[in-house]
């Protein structure tokens, strides 16, 4: 299966270790790393070390790409990237290793052009001559409509490509109506969803359980793991507990893990087994990889699968 990371609102991320954070005060920086990334950026890196087949696009500025041109070319990532005027936005990740805690901060992105739209619409369904699967992910940055993954989601659909959905707010509201196969919320994302306060896989799975058209639904929930539904089936995958660098691409990491599954045609039990061993496998360490093979495996035999009873019958 080949499939396409896209990726409009990417970052360029930089990382700073700084524990016992106090706001407000002068604190001490440990390290400082510098990485391409953005969700679908991060989904395409996790998915060229599961060794698939993928393709990056997305919209991405011209006065500082080197950064992912080094990534794709270090992971034979395809770059099919738009390049627009402007430069790609930072987003900065203080890592509190003693508190196992990240605090992002977000940058908006460029301004995006109707002739730059236009041009990235094309060059995805282009890209759908020759590939299977594609992955929508991350924010829209300003001048694309809140309603442009419901769309390109049902053009896909159309060609009889799977589509993954993994965004928030306004555009993950938006993007569901087209029913994409796959769709990973997070708690929080769910919450503002439904309009529900969720605490927990079972709040997760009675805020959904009568939702329709989706093949696999997955709700990641942080150290309580992930819930993942599909035809009729849900179950909680708890992960193992591991040393903690960054919880940073930890939800990319487990969408990744989703589209490998969907790949091999894995079961639920399966697949939620390898998306959270590639979920644990990433906070491992700072950036979107996964760690060898061996450690992979340890990970995924350890994780603990509790199933749950939705009250449906037949799929999402």
């Amino acid at each position: 299966m080949k499939v396409v990371t896209v990726t409009l609102n990417p970052a360029i991320d930089l990382t700073v270790r700084a524990d016992h954070l106090q706001l407000g005060l002068v604190n001490a920086g440990h390290d400082l790393q510098m990485h391409a990334a953005g969700k679908g950026v991060n989904v395409a890196s996790i998915l060229a070390d599961a060794g698939l087949q993928v393709t990056a696009t997305g919209l991405l500025g011209d006065e500082n790409p080197e950064a992912f041109e080094r990534l794709f070319a270090r992971k034979g990532i395809q770059d099919q990237f738009v390049r627009i005027p402007g430069g790609t936005r930072l987003g900065l990740k203080i890592v509190d290793e003693t508190r196992n805690q990240t605090t992002d901060i977000n940058l908006p992105g460029i301004q995006v052009s109707e002739k730059d739209l236009l041009k990235i619409q094309h060059r995805i369904l282009d890209l759908a001559e020759e590939h299977d699967l594609f992955v929508l992910a991350g924010s829209l940055p300003p001048g694309i409509p809140e309603d442009f993954y419901f769309h390109l989601t049902l053009e896909l659909k159309k060609l009889g490509k799977k589509v993954v959905l993994d965004t928030s707010n306004s555009p993950l509201m938006e993007g569901i109506k087209a029913l994409p196969d796959g769709v990973k919320p997070n708690l929080h994302e769910l919450s503002v969803l439904t309009g529900k306060d969720l605490h927990n896989a079972q709040d997760a799975l009675e805020a959904v359980q009568h939702w329709r058209g989706f093949e696999t639904l997955v709700v990641s929930m942080g150290e309580q793991g992930a819930l993942f539904l599909s035809a009729g089936q849900a179950v909680q995958a708890i992960p193992p507990r591991v040393n903690v660098k960054s919880t940073v691409g930890a939800g990319d990491a487990m969408v990744a893990g989703l589209v490998t599954a969907l790949s091999r045609g894995l079961d639920l039990e399966s697949t939620a087994r390898l998306a959270t061993s590639f979920s644990a496998g990433s906070i491992q360490q700072v950036g979107a990889n996964l760690p060898d093979p061996a450690t992979l495996q340890q990970l995924q035999a350890n994780v603990e699968l509790l199933t749950l009873n939705p009250q449906v019958e037949g799929h999402l």
